[in-house]
């Protein structure tokens, strides 16, 4: 599922830290050892085909490397 984020992620809030993200590893060696969080917020998205809709979205994000790999958990609208 493609989409973009259109305007700012509200109700941002840190899911998991440390060794209770189970992709750790996996980041690290995608985008580089740093301390990653998992982390869920609401925004905007708009899908390939023009839809926009409110959404609830987790990501991944270390500091200096900036978030990573969004995804859509569930559609709120």
């Amino acid at each position: 599922m493609h989409f973009k984020i259109v305007g700012p992620v509200a109700n941002v809030e840190s899911i998991a830290t440390g060794s209770a993200i189970r992709e750790r590893k996996r980041l690290w060696r995608a985008y580089g050892k740093d301390r990653w969080r998992k982390m869920k917020g609401t925004a905007d998205v708009e899908f390939l085909d023009g839809t926009i809709c409110h959404a609830e979205i987790h990501w991944y994000e270390a500091h200096g490397i900036g978030a990573k790999e969004y995804k859509i958990k569930r559609i709120l609208d």
